[in-house]
């Protein structure tokens, strides 16, 4: 069932994705709310003005802005998805809107640029360094949030790229954050993607600005690829929310004679993983890489193994929605006698939904806080 957004621009239903029959989670918040009100109080945008949205959830901002046809850049596939789907939901027309991937850049300068603050605070950066050169003197960047997601760390990014910030009160644990684009601030020199070496291997990882744990390699990872082993009779191996592509790039070297495909909705993830192949492979060896909505573009029993690294969030909510769907989705997708691999943290429980889903599962590993579970398709 849609929600309503009410506000000075319309009313207009909308749903998140992926879809829930019973979903809890509202598609805006009330950052999207005091943000399109504040914008109509100050008769914003003017006509004819040219309008970027940045982190837009799931569109709800593009939604209520259509007569402006903004452009609107995002990491997610989701959220891109999400946005077409809201659009027809209210008979909108789509044309004229640009939807950007979080590595494109504007191919003009912006009079208002409205920016939801996002979980990353490493993504905040490279965008608004990426952004600096396609704002004017007079551009309105307007950055909104939950309260409880604007760490001191957002303004200091604002005021040091951008200029000067103020705030407005809060409202309903929302606020919104204002920044005046300042021509006497030296452009910084954007340090994304960043790189290291993999511990205990030849392998240069690069990461975007928008993959977890971009520095250095994780705890969950480690304990995952120290696990991950040769998988004989595996002709097609799926590296499922694969991040920067580490737990692949394993399982490629272990396993010479499978293709990996790499999956991610986050376009940053999947550049990273196509380049740390590369880097790793060069042309020598074959591999797939999907921006898309977990396993829905794969075919029914099409996979031997499947490594999942789920996710417990999606943007800043907290939850088990698209660790559900993805093993719901890998048992269609696993050929019979194959297998899917899940490592999550211990108190998770996803051994519950995986004996559901398989009828059996199996504890390969486990430490004080990760365990890594195997259900087998019979």
């Amino acid at each position: 069932m849609a929600d309503v957004l009410s506000v000075p621009q319309g009313r207009f239903n909308l749903r998140r994705l992926p879809l829930r029959r019973r979903e809890l989670l509202r598609a805006y918040d009330a950052s999207d709310e005091y943000l399109l009100n504040y914008l109509s109080e100050a008769q914003l945008p003017s006509i004819g003005a040219r309008v970027l949205i940045v982190n837009d959830s799931f569109g709800a901002l593009t939604v209520a802005l259509h007569g402006f046809k903004p452009s609107a850049l995002s990491d997610s596939y989701l959220s891109q998805q999400a946005t077409l789907m809201n659009f027809s939901e209210n008979a909108l027309s789509i044309d004229g809107v640009r939807l950007m991937t979080s590595l494109e850049l504007p191919v003009q300068k912006y009079d208002l640029i409205v920016i939801k603050a996002p979980k990353t605070l490493g993504l905040l950066e490279y965008q608004l360094i990426s952004l600096r050169p396609f704002m004017t003197s007079a551009t309105r960047i307007i950055t909104a949030g939950m309260v409880k997601n604007l760490s001191a760390n957002v303004w200091r990014l604002l005021e040091t790229i951008v200029g000067p910030t103020s705030t407005a009160k809060a409202w309903k644990k929302s606020r919104l954050i204002f920044s005046m684009p300042d021509d006497n601030i030296s452009l910084p020199v954007n340090p994304y993607p960043l790189s290291y070496r993999l511990e205990g291997t030849n392998y240069t990882i690069v990461n975007h600005a928008n993959v977890f744990s971009r520095d250095s390699l994780d705890i969950g990872t480690r304990f995952f690829i120290e696990h991950i082993g040769c998988f004989p009779n595996a002709e097609t191996i799926i590296d499922l929310g694969c991040g920067n592509g580490i737990v692949g790039l394993l399982a490629a070297e272990r396993n010479p004679n499978a293709v990996v495909h790499f999956v991610d909705e986050s376009f940053m993830a999947i550049a990273s993983a196509r380049e740390n192949f590369k880097l790793a492979f060069g042309e020598s060896r074959l591999a797939n890489f999907s921006v898309g909505d977990c396993l829905s573009d794969f075919t029914a029993e099409s996979a031997d193994v499947i490594l999942c690294n789920p996710p417990f969030h999606q943007q800043n909510a907290v939850g088990d929605m698209i660790a559900a769907k993805m093993f719901r989705q890998a048992r269609e997708v696993i050929k019979r006698g194959g297998k899917l691999l899940v490592i999550g943290n211990r108190h998770l429980g996803y051994h519950l939904e995986l004996k559901k889903l398989f009828g059996n599962v199996s504890v390969i590993a486990a430490n004080r806080k990760f365990v890594i579970l195997q259900s087998m398709v019979e």
